[in-house]
């Protein structure tokens, strides 16, 4: 019984979880007799486009694009446009829309990547180029600060200079001293050398 009584309460469930549509899709018939009452010779589709030619409350003489004349119903003419026909536009201007994008896609593809190859180029030239005023701005350091140096010790002489005075000073004086010790020598003793 219970089981009974469980099936009933979710049997609702089940037939409500059933989707469905209406169809939007007509089939008129296109009739030579004018209150339409022969066998149709030719079925038009949803958004068939044609001329009325002459039209009452109940039906319509039409001409359709490929010359073919006849009578369908009036009630199911409209002048606007068919939901069917403006989808089928709609996605045909979207697939047209599609491939034009691809064709934009690939026509811009190789200048992509030619912007993209001068991107890396650019960062790699700025990066070098970072670079290189770092080294400048050390090499500007480094001037100051032998500028600094050379006014520091502008009246100076270097200790190399200074050593070969000295030595130059002593090989003279040493030299002096001989020739003076050689004169007084000679002075002496007459002209002869003695030692």
């Amino acid at each position: 019984m219970r089981l009974i009584i469980a099936v009933l309460l979710f049997a609702p469930l089940l037939a409500a979880a059933e989707t469905a549509y209406v169809t939007d899709n007509l089939r008129l018939g296109l009739h030579r007799s004018a209150d339409t009452s022969d066998r149709a010779f030719r079925f038009l589709d949803s958004g068939q486009a044609m001329e009325i030619l002459t039209r009452d409350r109940l039906y319509a003489n039409v001409r359709l694009p490929d010359g073919a004349q006849g009578w369908v119903k009036s009630a199911y003419l409209v002048d606007e446009k068919p939901a069917k026909l403006i989808v089928a536009e709609t996605m045909a201007e979207r697939d047209a829309l599609a491939t034009e994008l691809e064709e934009a896609r690939a026509a811009f593809a190789e200048p992509a990547a030619t912007i993209e190859q001068l991107r890396n180029e650019a960062s790699d030239l700025t990066a070098r180029l970072e670079t290189a005023q770092a080294e400048i701005a050390a090499l500007r350091e480094e001037g100051a600060s032998v500028q600094r140096l050379k006014e520091q010790y502008r009246g100076s002489v270097p200790i190399a200079w200074v050593g070969g005075v000295i030595l130059v000073c002593l090989v003279l004086g040493f030299l002096a001293a001989q020739w003076w010790v050689d004169y007084r020598s000679r002075k002496r003793h007459g002209g002869i050398r003695v030692y």
